[in-house]
């Protein structure tokens, strides 16, 4: 194997991805009210939806150690590349750089590269499928930078919440904001800045009609369709998945579809019932 790529598990993995040997996943993991919980195989997401939604607290997620990534890019792969959750939300990107400069220290120089995927959960997914695209072309290390760089750029990231608890609690909602919304039914369409900080893009009474503004928004950016592969990730509703798959075939016609289920870390914020749509 002449290279890997390691994605926090803030990222989802197909099931292709994960009996590959290239795909290899760093742990994140959260405390809350005396429970510390690994985002591994130990994972037990309806558990952890249930802890994170009875607590009155914000879960306190850690990501990987810089040991930790330094340890995963000391391997026979010739080229490591690691993909991490936005660098605005977490510091599993600052922790991944880390770790490459660790390894430089103790076991030499090796080409080594840190995506800050300014996204999260198939947003991380659909950059390393793209790195392993570039790698089977046998394109150079810088070359495979470079592209996947540049598809970072392009890439644009959506959602739609079934409950604004998770962002009440950890602060990125102000409490007033969630309890108005709450009580009267309305679902913001959230985004992702160029930056990877989240935004609000609108909003829409009801779930169903905030999905079809969600959809709107990702018609009107999307560029070069054809070339592109939909990501959808959701929590627990797959029926949802599918109608927000249809709604977009209906007006844009992508190269290739996934959907996937938000296993890990990432179902805090979907919750049951949330959407993640990247492409």
């Amino acid at each position: 194997m002449s290279y890997k790529i390691i994605v926090d598990s803030c990222g989802e993995l197909t099931k292709e991805m994960k009996e590959s040997e290239v795909f290899e996943t760093a742990s994140l993991s959260i405390d809350i009210d005396g429970h510390h919980i690994v985002d591994d195989e130990s994972f037990d997401q309806k558990e952890f939806l249930k802890i994170v939604a009875e607590s009155p607290n914000c879960p306190k997620s850690s990501c990987p150690s810089p040991e930790a990534y330094m340890e995963g890019y000391h391997c026979e792969a010739e080229r490591v590349y690691a993909v991490t959750l936005s660098a605005e939300l977490s510091g599993s990107y600052n922790s991944a750089v880390l770790g490459k400069n660790l390894y430089h220290e103790e076991y030499g120089e090796k080409d080594i590269y840190v995506f800050n995927s300014r996204s999260a959960s198939v947003g991380e997914t659909l950059i390393a499928l793209k790195i392993e695209e570039c790698e089977k072309k046998n394109l150079s290390f810088h070359e495979v930078v470079r592209q996947v760089e540049e598809y970072i750029e392009e890439q644009n990231t959506y959602f739609v919440l079934e409950t604004l608890e998770t962002l009440r609690k950890n602060g990125r909602l102000t409490g007033l904001k969630a309890i108005v919304a709450t009580a009267l039914n309305i679902k913001p369409v959230m985004g992702a800045t160029p930056q990877g900080v989240i935004c609000q893009l609108g909003q829409a009474r009801g779930i169903k009609k905030a999905l079809v503004k969600m959809v709107d928004e990702v018609v009107k950016d999307v560029k070069r369709p054809e070339e592109k592969t939909l990501a959808i990730s959701h929590c627990n509703c797959l029926e949802r998945a599918e109608a927000v798959k249809r709604m977009i075939l209906e007006k844009v016609s992508p190269k290739k579809v996934i959907i996937l289920d938000t296993a890990g870390i990432s179902s805090m914020y979907a919750a049951d019932g949330g959407i993640i749509v990247v492409v």
